[in-house]
């Protein structure tokens, strides 16, 4: 081939050669820890898998999570990583799509594909699931529609069960000064420390980070707002169904039994016994952490018969760095992070008040108060003991919290905003007839209803679920949950006590609270004298 023949030839490799590189580059981002490839599809640009700590695995199960190691190359993004450990629930709203292991600390990124000038903001959801199962796979946890919307979305995944949440005498001997305990919290600031130092690269504005959860992360989105290691990570949150008056998490400590609550060291040490390991020192903690995974997932989870004996899973626990004190008290103190705040719950929202076997006998814990209590809890005079229980259980766990919360920030000038999610899809409206159970709102707030109903999701349905993601998204790009095309939903004051509703119908805008009568009754029996918080 002559030479003025085999240049054209020439350029087009070259240049075939620049377009793929351009549109591999296209789809990398370079994070502190190495180069990660994503995939575009339908407007967004995702990432998934995402390595922010070293497996914590072998000799590094129950511990601080640690640093990435970096890697060369590109590595592919594609796919999720394991959901962390734990026993699949059957009756999962949003069931886990990958096989769950203790190589697990990873999150996931959506963004828009379109070129940006940078600077989105982010929203980093932290799922539920009882401490005990989750996960970032659930397809109602995906992200893209955020993405659409011009957030960045990132989830990320934290240890589980006896993974997350264990102590022992001899991971305090081993690290006397170090963080103890709660691995599960751990990871999640580690995760928002990595979205702090790797989001710009996504186009993300790490001065816009709003954390949002649900349940047990309603619940962790408590302890991040009143946890010193967490202040500046984070500008704004968002607790869906997480409590507030310490529902969630007991007053266990990590080293001390108190007041008939064993600590997570005694139970730490009665799970070893319960695998033939009764050293206390370093020796019996390689033989717990040469474990099989399995043996110490076994027992815990939604579902598992209870154990016999002593308790060997210990939960969330006040370990004096990460969790201080119960959440309520810091937010009593005005100790807690100073940022725009949303909180809220459903209308048949979870809770448990007791084993009574009549009405006196329910009522009994409101003392004078009774009389009236029951008049506002049962005004039909219907003396159905089981239903009347789940309300005032609901109250107590969710709704009454979450407006004790939202009072206690806005007594102190800060703007916070309280909802209600009581919506049901028509599909399921001769099953839920009392409102809307735990978790339903999750698919509304992601706008991911096919996810969850797939073709039983009506007009109605859609519409509501974007305007529910529209608040969403506009709280997390300004902090305000209002804008153009949606109902006024007006800051929290006492003297107002208006919150959004979503009704039967869809939205009502500051109205003020139906159930006041019956949540300052809830609210004077939680904080009667010898209550815990």
């Amino acid at each position: 081939m002559s030479l003025a023949r085999l240049i054209p030839v020439l350029l087009g490799a070259a240049l075939t050669i620049t377009t793929a590189r351009a549109d591999d580059f296209s789809t990398q981002v370079k994070t502190r820890s190495g180069v990660v490839a994503g995939a575009v599809a339908q407007g967004v640009l995702s990432f998934k898998g995402i390595p922010y700590a070293q497996p914590p695995v072998g000799a590094l199960r129950w511990r601080e999570p640690r640093p990435v190691k970096p890697w060369r190359g590109v590595r592919q993004a594609t796919e999720y990583g394991h959901d962390c450990m734990q026993l699949r629930f059957a009756a999962d709203d949003a069931p886990i799509r990958t096989t769950p292991a203790e190589d697990c600390l990873v999150l996931n990124v959506w963004r828009p594909a379109a070129a940006t000038p940078g600077h989105l903001p982010v929203m980093v959801w932290i799922y539920g699931g009882g401490f005990t199962i989750g996960g970032t796979s659930p397809a109602a946890y995906d992200g893209a529609n955020f993405a659409r919307d011009g957030v960045i979305l990132v989830s990320m995944n934290y240890r589980l069960g006896r993974f997350g949440f264990f102590a022992h005498p001899a991971l305090t001997a081993e690290s006397p000064h170090g963080l103890l305990g709660n691995y599960g919290y751990m990871d999640q600031i580690a995760a928002l420390k990595w979205v702090q130092q790797n989001i710009a690269a996504f186009g993300g504005d790490p001065k816009r980070v709003t954390v949002f959860g649900e349940s047990a992360g309603g619940g962790s989105v408590h302890v991040l707002m009143t946890s010193p290691l967490a202040r500046g990570l984070f500008a704004a949150a968002i607790v869906e169904s997480g409590g507030g008056r310490g529902s969630l998490m007991g007053p266990r400590q990590v080293h001390k039994d108190l007041n008939g609550i064993p600590s997570g060291e005694s139970i730490g040490v009665n799970f070893a016994n319960s695998q033939g390991i009764g050293d206390t020192g370093a020796p019996g903690l390689e033989k717990l952490r040469a474990l099989p995974a399995d043996a110490v997932q076994a027992g815990v989870g939604f579902g598992v018969p209870p154990q016999s004996g002593p308790p060997t899973t210990a939960g969330p626990m006040l370990d004096g760095k990460i969790v201080t004190a119960d959440p309520s008290v810091i937010y009593r103190a005005g100790a807690q992070a100073k940022v725009p705040f949303m909180i809220g719950a459903n209308t048949a929202d979870i809770g448990g008040f007791g084993a009574a076997k009549s009405m006196a006998e329910l009522f009994r814990p409101f003392g004078p108060d009774a009389a009236r209590a029951q008049a506002a809890y049962d005004p039909d005079n219907r003396n159905d003991v089981a239903a009347t229980a789940a309300r005032i259980g609901r109250d107590a766990v969710m709704i009454e919290p979450a407006r004790f919360i939202v009072t206690t920030l806005a007594a102190q000038g800060l703007k916070a905003w309280e909802f209600r999610f009581g919506y049901v899809v028509d599909s399921m409206r001769e099953t839920w007839k009392t409102g809307t159970p735990h978790a339903k709102e999750i698919p509304f707030v992601f706008d991911t209803l096919a996810a969850r109903y797939g073709s039983a999701v009506t007009a109605h349905d859609a519409a509501v679920a974007k305007t529910a993601h529209a608040y969403w998204v506009n709280f997390g790009k300004t902090g305000d949950p209002n804008g153009t095309g949606l109902a006024h939903w007006p800051a929290y004051s006492a003297a107002a006590d208006e919150l959004l509703i979503f009704q039967a119908d869809g939205v009502a805008a500051g109205q003020k609270d139906p159930w006041k009568v019956q949540l300052d009754l809830a609210r004077q029996r939680a904080e009667a004298p010898g209550v815990q918080p």
